[in-house]
């Protein structure tokens, strides 16, 4: 212990944040004089009340009170909690009140849903009292409607909400992304009951876009997103209920990007990232896949998931429309269902262009030599 106490301030406090929690790190003091102060400097403090387990959940809310009362750090780069089903907003008021004094860059609420009968409801100073925020996390919580002009992330650039629901509906989701004046990443995972119809993505500055939709929902056709994002690099979208993608803008700097929808007409959305240079594919349909005629000119690397029916044409439709096409991989990575007939397979007529100049490596996940697999080796 005595050859590390002799570090100095800056590597310790770093060994010091990679502790699992703030009650992990506030035990150091224990260990001699020059322990005592340094673990109000830290940068990263963890709250988990599953670690007092066992113990009132007062206890832990005025450890974390006063815990952060004493920070001293001039930054605390990362604030996370892990919380469960007896925190109450009033607590989560108070920590983001004091995060606001501590200067937070990043702030992580996580709400462990499974031990809760309904999802924490986050205070109205989320969005006043955070200013310093360049990344905001939020899991399985209730945002609290606003007046929006009091609302201000100047500095948020990475935004993550997953699971959460929005008192306002549509508009309300509208409004609070015209409040992230510079956000350039986005990660949306939506619950089935998150009052939100169409999820409206309107953010000039948006670079880096993720909209995920898992779960069963009711009236699922009436249900999507829609997109206006021109400055975005990439793009993961995927849909499992069978709702819609309406793309606004063209976004010619896409470099990334992975559809993974149930749509029966997902051509607006891949003739919108022409400039796609990483592609990745599920889809029900190759015949409307995007339209005719559409040329994916910077394409390099493509994967196509072989769980649909339409897969081995929608991979022709690719390798003709794909000039400059190095690297293919096929994968299954969804499981097939029970009824599903055998994937349909029309022998292309010539061989596509960049089999015979560009194509350098093909990778088949989990080969199994069915005849349909067979047919594609030979041709």
């Amino acid at each position: 212990m005595d050859r590390i106490s002799q570090l100095p301030d800056e590597l310790l406090l770093r060994i010091l944040s990679l502790l699992p929690t703030a009650k992990d790190v506030v035990a150091t003091m224990v260990l001699s004089k020059r322990w005592q102060f340094l673990w109000m400097y830290v940068p990263r403090l963890v709250y988990d009340d599953d670690s007092y387990q066992g113990i009132d959940y007062g206890r832990f809310s005025r450890f974390v009170d006063r815990s952060l009362i004493f920070h001293k750090a001039p930054v605390l780069e990362t604030l996370h909690f892990k919380l469960g089903k007896i925190c109450g907003a009033g607590d989560v008021h108070v920590w983001i009140r004091a995060a606001d004094k501590c200067s937070v860059r990043e702030l992580i609420i996580e709400i462990d849903f499974s031990s809760s009968v309904t999802q924490a409801t986050l205070p109205r100073s989320l969005y006043t009292g955070c200013s310093t925020l360049v990344k905001l996390k939020l899991d399985n919580a209730v945002l609290v409607d606003v007046i929006f002009s009091s609302v201000s992330f100047p500095s948020l650039k990475t935004l993550s909400l997953l699971e959460v629901k929005y008192p306002g509906g549509d508009g309300f989701v509208k409004r609070l992304l015209s409040n992230y004046p510079v956000l350039e990443d986005w990660d949306v995972e939506r619950c089935p009951d998150d009052n939100v119809t169409i999820f409206t993505v309107k953010v000039p500055s948006l670079k880096i876009l993720s909209l995920r939709t898992l779960s069963f929902r009711v009236n699922d056709d009436a249900q999507g997103f829609v997109i206006d994002a021109p400055s975005l690099e990439c793009l993961d979208l995927v849909d499992h209920a069978g709702g819609f993608c309406v793309i606004e803008s063209d976004m010619p700097n896409i470099e990334d990007a992975d559809i993974d929808v149930t749509y029966h007409l997902p051509r607006k959305i891949l003739s919108s990232i022409a400039s796609v240079q990483h592609l990745e594919l599920c889809l029900l349909t190759s015949k409307d896949a995007y339209p005719l005629g559409s040329i994916f000119r910077c394409l390099t690397h493509v994967k196509i998931c072989t769980c649909e029916v339409e897969w081995l044409n929608l991979l022709m439709r690719v390798l003709n429309d794909s000039p400059k096409l190095r690297d293919l991989k096929l994968e299954q990575y969804h499981p097939l269902r029970a009824d599903e007939p055998r994937p349909c397979w029309n022998e292309p007529s010539q061989v596509p262009l960049c089999m015979l100049s560009s194509l350098k490596t093909v990778e088949w996940v989990k080969y199994e030599g069915t005849k349909e697999e067979k047919e594609v080796g030979d041709s």
